[in-house]
């Protein structure tokens, strides 16, 4: 089985099970949300992907009104806009339909359903769409990487796709929730994290303690604490404050970011100096995690992200936080 297979069949599985029911973002129970896609992922970063983009197209839907999922539906949330290539929708009566490639689409195979953005004239509009082979077919040979290839993240061709329209245009972007998704993403990023920090742990335990590895561990598991309180404080702040009447959600959502992915960043680093080639030559379910995490957390816009925080804070839009 490939890798793809054997990521799609656990991603339906978790569908079928009710796994991905979760509560939406801001109902009261946001960090069981992100304790949930955390633990998928430190199992499996690239379940964790599909996972964390069928709970979040879930909840996209919700807040903009959309079409309810049909049950045992999986999702894709395909947002990416680079300068080409894009989709373009057109209105055909009541009716609007898709035509062009959409790149980085994770779970291409294995998703029935997608939410994605497309240019209607020079707007940013979000569609639902049913991945009807006569209609959508993924390009092959378009996601090379070795991290997160079971992600299967190439491009989908959409050919007169049918569509429904949801919400305003622009408005996925300028709700609420975008900030709340980005937050689960790094939930995910944790997760990632957490599992390739069990491979210091581990031997740790199993009487190979010395003074150098112990540093690294302790180092390791001081930092996932931080990057945990984090997450956690944020689901309160948003179970607090669920529509953004502070106007917090952005800031928050890059500091938390920044925390997990500098968490991520440093575990990567300190188990691997702690633990040598050994396990990434021996552990092929450790060196995946490692391949895994290194690519998704490049997700983040990296120091692009942190000077626009910055910005925020010079500028007075934002609060410092200390």
């Amino acid at each position: 089985m490939s890798e793809v297979d054997r990521v799609a069949d656990a991603f339906a599985d978790l569908v079928a099970s009710g796994t991905l029911d979760v509560p939406l973002p801001g109902s009261g129970e946001t960090d069981k949300r992100w304790r949930v896609l955390a633990e998928i992922s430190r199992r499996d970063l690239c379940v964790g992907r599909l996972a964390e983009a069928h709970a979040d197209a879930v909840a996209i839907l919700a807040e903009l009104g959309g079409p309810t999922p049909p049950s045992g539906s999986r999702w894709g949330v395909w947002a990416a806009e680079p300068p080409k290539p894009l989709v373009h929708a057109e209105r055909h009566g009541d009716d609007w339909l898709l035509t062009g490639t959409k790149p980085w689409c994770s779970g291409a195979h294995s998703c029935t359903h997608a939410l994605l953005t497309a240019r209607v004239g020079d707007e940013r509009v979000l569609f639902a769409a049913v991945l009807d082979p006569s209609h959508t077919q993924p390009v092959e040979d378009t996601w090379a990487a070795v991290g997160m290839a079971g992600s299967d993240s190439g491009a989908v061709r959409f050919d007169a796709a049918p569509a429904v329209r949801v919400g305003e245009p622009g408005r996925y972007l300028t709700r609420p929730g975008f900030w709340y998704g980005a937050i689960g993403v790094a939930a995910c990023w944790y997760g990632g994290a957490c599992g390739v920090a069990d491979a210091l742990l581990h031997p740790m335990r199993g009487g190979r303690a010395e003074p150098h590895g112990l540093a690294h561990l302790g180092a390791v598991d001081a930092c996932l604490q931080a990057a945990g309180l984090a997450l956690a404080d944020a689901a309160r702040a948003v179970d607090a404050d669920p529509h953004d009447d502070s106007g917090e959600a952005r800031v928050r959502s890059m500091r938390v970011r920044a925390i997990v992915e500098a968490a991520c960043d440093d575990v990567l680093t300190r188990v691997g100096r702690a633990t040598g080639a050994g396990p990434l030559g021996s552990n092929a379910e450790h060196a995946r995690r490692v391949a895994d995490l290194t690519v998704y957390v490049r997700q983040s816009h990296a120091e692009r992200d942190l000077a626009e925080l910055g910005r925020l804070l010079a500028e007075g839009g934002a609060t410092p936080s200390w």
